[in-house]
């Protein structure tokens, strides 16, 4: 595949930032990488350039999904057609990008997901039980099975985002750009991803971003059949 990048939304991720990006040059060295920092305060920016990766800057915190959007763009003003999204704090393996390419070629998809739902030993059982409640969730709205809504871990064909409206900025984001994509006809499936927990600390705010995710699931229930093809 041809002009394949990957967009790492940050927010004051400057200490793992090298080594993730040293990774993903050193198994795809063709691939591009854009850090696309949202608001931090610790360097961020200036750590990613030195790593050797493109850098986009929201000068204040706009939330993830608005880091993703920034990232898109990028994506579709510079040529790209792939677009991994992985988190910035070392969650995720770049040496895991080839299924997910495989899987677009083999199966003609426009998304593939991450899922983590068949390695979950080491998952702390309140995050798996959310991971299972909101994926089964979010499957439903999609009208497709992803057994890991949650994952960032993500494959995009970018031209399948072209003229996507979203109506969220936060973690909810992640949820409503999958139900969007099914809806108008994008092919989604998942792979295999592990799951990596090390000195990440969750920018998720368990209240309020519960409360967005159903005000998402309301919005989205309602204009199910305005949006089908």
């Amino acid at each position: 595949m041809n002009d394949v990048g990957v967009i790492l939304p940050a927010l004051n991720a400057a200490r793992f930032l090298p080594q993730l990006i040293a990774e993903i040059r050193l198994l795809h060295p063709d691939f591009r990488v854009l850090v696309v920092d949202d608001g931090s305060a610790d360097g961020t920016a200036q750590v990613a350039r030195d790593a050797g990766a493109e850098v986009a800057v929201h000068p204040e915190n706009r939330g993830k999904g608005a880091a993703l959007q920034t990232g898109f763009a990028w994506a579709r003003e510079h040529g790209w057609e792939w677009a991994f999204t992985m988190d910035a704090d070392g969650q995720h393996l770049p040496r895991e990008m080839a299924p997910f390419l495989a899987a677009a070629q083999a199966r003609g998809l426009d998304v593939v997901v991450g899922t983590r739902m068949d390695r979950t030993a080491d998952m702390p059982w309140l995050r798996k039980a959310t991971n299972v409640f909101t994926s089964r969730v979010v499957s439903r709205l999609a009208g497709v099975r992803i057994p890991d809504s949650q994952n960032g871990y993500r494959l995009f064909r970018v031209s399948a985002l072209e003229g996507l409206r979203v109506t969220t900025s936060r973690y909810d984001f992640e949820s409503e750009v999958l139900v969007r994509l099914a809806r108008r006809g994008a092919r989604i499936d998942s792979v295999p991803t592990t799951t990596v927990y090390g000195e990440e600390r969750s920018a998720i705010h368990p209240l309020r971003d519960t409360v967005r995710f159903f005000r998402l699931v309301r919005r989205l229930s309602r204009t199910r059949e305005q949006e089908r093809p």
